[in-house]
């Protein structure tokens, strides 16, 4: 295995690939001006249940099928991708060194520094590190972000990719990847959102994780076991149908007519009040007392009306994820179907966008 870094720096050809709970996401952007991204082409491909379990990978043959799946239909001739692990299989932690350091002298400072906070051995992780900048109380000192996971985490991904006929390139951190495609959603908040509170909700299949942010700064973060599976499961048990079936027919929308007054609606409200409990738990944990916005991402984000039922009940400004608006789109791909996935796309856009980093 040649990938050793968790925050892998740029390549040439690069897919975005996102491997969560319930499906596989690959997403190819090229360069469209300064600063500016074309969307190339996406696919999303659903894992059988339980391939991925609470982040981690259980069944290496069925993702790697899925993989191969949704490459051979993204048409794509670029083999390369950049991939993420959840956030809860990584440990960050940011210190402060001497300005100036060589890049030998900063590896050992590092390792020296992570021996502290990783409650492993350091021949049993993957362990990078990334300068930020100055430090901000002390000119001659620098920011540096350290990332390390167990090894073990980071082989499963790299061996799916692989046994699907591809080569991991980047190993990155979920909440990294949607921070960076946070940065195209931004822009359309009021101010840019300078200065504001910002939570980003990503609610999956099996979880959903809070990110709250004010200028990229993170100040909060919290998962909790709370997703798409329970509206599965309630649609399984209203009609008769196999947990398969239920998914089947949830993705079609081939349900019964009172399905969405009788089992959809009560699912949205359960998401709003999950929501607002989590900005409590911020509220109380933290020295601040409101959110300027929210940002919604994720599979269950794709529900029509989801936004407006989380906005009255938490009284805060609330929209879902795009990060593809006034972005340019190739032709292979259709408007109205991306604009129904867009909000399940954000960390595999944030990881596509790898490929442009210095």
């Amino acid at each position: 295995m040649d990938i050793q870094a968790l925050l892998g720096g740029r390549s040439k050809a690069l897919i975005g690939l996102d491997i969560s709970s319930s499906s596989v996401k690959l997403v190819e952007l090229a360069e469209a001006g300064a600063n500016q991204f074309r969307l190339e082409r996406y696919a999303i491909e659903p894992l059988p249940r339980d391939a991925v379990t609470d982040g981690n990978i259980a069944s290496l043959e069925a993702v790697a099928e899925s993989i191969r799946r949704a490459w051979k239909r993204l048409g794509s001739s670029t083999r390369q991708v950049a991939l993420a692990l959840p956030a809860a299989a990584v440990i960050t932690k940011r210190i402060t060194l001497p300005a100036g350091l060589r890049e030998l002298e900063m590896e050992i400072q590092v390792e020296s520094e992570a021996n502290q906070y990783i409650p492993f051995a350091i021949e049993e992780v993957n362990l990078d590190y990334q300068v930020l900048g100055p430090a901000a109380t002390d000119a001659d000192e620098v920011e540096v972000l350290i990332a390390a996971s167990r090894k073990e985490k980071v082989e499963d991904r790299v061996a799916a990719v692989e046994a699907a006929g591809l080569k991991a390139v980047v190993m990155d951190v979920e909440s990294f990847a949607s921070q960076a495609a946070f940065d195209l959603i931004k822009s359309r908040l009021p101010e840019a959102g300078k200065g504001k509170v910002v939570a980003m909700v990503d609610i999956g299949a099996q979880m959903m994780k809070v990110t709250i942010l004010r200028d990229e700064a993170v100040l909060y973060s919290r998962e909790q076991a709370f997703g798409g599976n329970q509206l599965t499961q309630d649609i399984s048990r209203s009609y008769g149908m196999s947990t398969e079936e239920a998914e089947a027919a949830k993705r079609s929308s081939s349900l019964p007519e009172n399905y969405e007054h009788d089992l959809l609606k009560p699912f949205t409200e359960s998401v709003a009040l999950e929501i607002s409990r989590a900005l409590q738990f911020f509220f109380t944990s933290t020295q601040f007392n409101q959110v300027d916005h929210i940002v919604l991402s994720g599979g269950c984000a794709v529900i029509q009306g989801i936004d407006q039922v989380v906005a009255s009940r938490t009284q805060v400004s609330t929209e879902v994820a795009n990060p593809f608006v006034g972005m340019s789109l190739s032709q292979k791909v259709r408007p109205k179907n991306l604009a129904a996935e867009a909000p399940a796309l954000l960390v595999a856009c944030g990881l596509a966008m790898r490929r442009f980093d210095a």
